[in-house]
């Protein structure tokens, strides 16, 4: 038993990555524990277990006097076993556990193994992953058996063993896939500046060279479109926009809302929000269906961005012009009680009789005016010539 111990610990080494030290330790503290109760030693008393690492001999110590049991070898064989069994489970939970949390943010492929409340459960080979139904994309549909890559979103530690938690939604799964396909962005060369996507509809992804000589967005596009393809494929159809990153706002906007052409763009950089004006036909293509493309355009850049047709904005423009001419005139108009005699009382009469302005009152007759209770001839006279000087100072201006 003692050679064929070193021989089974060897190769569990080789097979599981577990260290034969670790084993060793796991062995000598369980026979330890063994030892206590068959020979029935006070708590107070030291026990020390030996395992030869050259021999594999077991040997057990109650304080300086060495265990001479013959329980001793069956119990320590038993014990071996079952320690090995513990230890190689547990070693291959935290060997997975190191290996998937060192692949965080990487694409990692299996196949689909079974469908669990809408969860897709991958076989991993060493482990299984699940893709849970809120990191799925609604348009895409797998079968078990079927080949599937997915991003890893997260690694949890639980008692029954690593959980690796798959996406095929998150926004860097199509960074990845980019840095998979072109090796100008593997490399650094091509940088991904910014992401924003809606899983099986759209995605708009903005580059930027460091390098003069290489442009970005042929780059991740590839020779006819091959590179660019083969993502789209990966993604079951999935439509992605390549968007030239630029410092200058303005540029960077009309770059992210292609492929509408915008006429005007007016910033309020302190709010991050910006009003873009265009033309009437290039209205619908520039919000998109839903409004999507906007919608992605916003999170790509960061910044709120409103549309509006250049025909509305005319209209909104005028609107302003009026509402000002209005304001205007309402300024203009001269109170009833700065004509001469025409107190509050009798500025109330005039308008019950409906000359509500001095323009009215320019218009009227002087018999209707004296028609007024308390307003007399004389003093009718005066208020008339009044009111049609100052209407005709008003038309001069």
């Amino acid at each position: 038993m003692n050679s064929e111990l070193l021989a089974i610990l060897e190769q569990i080494e080789r097979d599981k990555g577990i260290k034969k030290e670790i084993l060793i330790q796991a062995v000598e503290s369980a026979l330890g524990s063994a030892v206590r109760k068959i020979c029935l030693v006070k708590p107070d008393e030291e026990i020390r277990v030996e395992l030869d690492k050259t021999t594999g001999k077991i040997r057990a110590f109650v304080g300086k006097e060495e265990v001479k049991s013959k329980d001793f070898g069956r119990i320590a064989a038993q014990t071996a076993k079952q320690v090995i069994i513990q230890k190689i489970r547990e070693a291959e939970k935290d060997v997975i556990y190191t290996e998937f949390q060192g692949r965080l943010g990487e694409i990692v492929s299996g196949g689909v193994y079974r469908f669990d409340k809408g969860n897709i459960i991958v076989d991993l080979g060493k482990t299984e992953g699940f893709i849970p139904k809120s990191e799925q994309s609604s348009k895409e549909e797998f079968h078990q058996g079927e080949r599937i890559r997915a991003y890893v979103l997260e690694v949890k530690k639980e008692a029954k063993g690593p959980q690796i938690v798959l996406s095929r939604s998150h926004p860097n799964m199509v960074k990845r896939l980019f840095e998979l396909e072109v090796p100008e962005v593997y490399e650094g060369i091509v940088e991904i500046k910014s992401i924003s996507r809606e899983a099986g509809e759209r995605t708009k992804i903005a580059v930027h060279s460091k390098d003069e000589r290489v442009d970005c967005v042929g780059a991740c596009v590839g020779m006819r479109g091959s590179r660019v393809k083969s993502i789209v494929s990966e993604l079951h159809g999935e439509k992605i926009d390549i968007v030239r990153f630029s410092e200058d706002i303005r540029e960077y906007i009309s770059a992210a809302l292609s492929p509408a052409k915008i006429s005007e763009i007016k910033l309020d950089k302190a709010n991050q929000k910006a009003q873009i004006i265009v033309e009437d036909d290039q209205l619908s293509l520039a919000i998109g269906r839903h409004g999507q493309n906007v919608r992605l355009a916003s999170r790509l850049i960061g910044w709120e961005l409103n549309i509006r047709s250049k025909s509305k904005e005319t209209e909104k423009v005028e609107e302003k012009k009026e509402e000002v001419k209005k304001e205007e005139l309402k300024e203009e108009e001269i109170s009833l009680t700065q004509l001469t005699g025409v107190g509050k009382k009798l500025a109330e009469s005039l308008k019950k009789a409906g000359f509500d302005s001095v323009e009215k009152i320019a218009q009227a007759k002087l018999e209707d005016l004296t028609q007024i209770k308390g307003l007399g001839k004389k003093k009718a006279e005066i208020i008339l010539d009044e009111a049609k000087g100052f209407s005709e100072e008003k038309k001069k201006k």
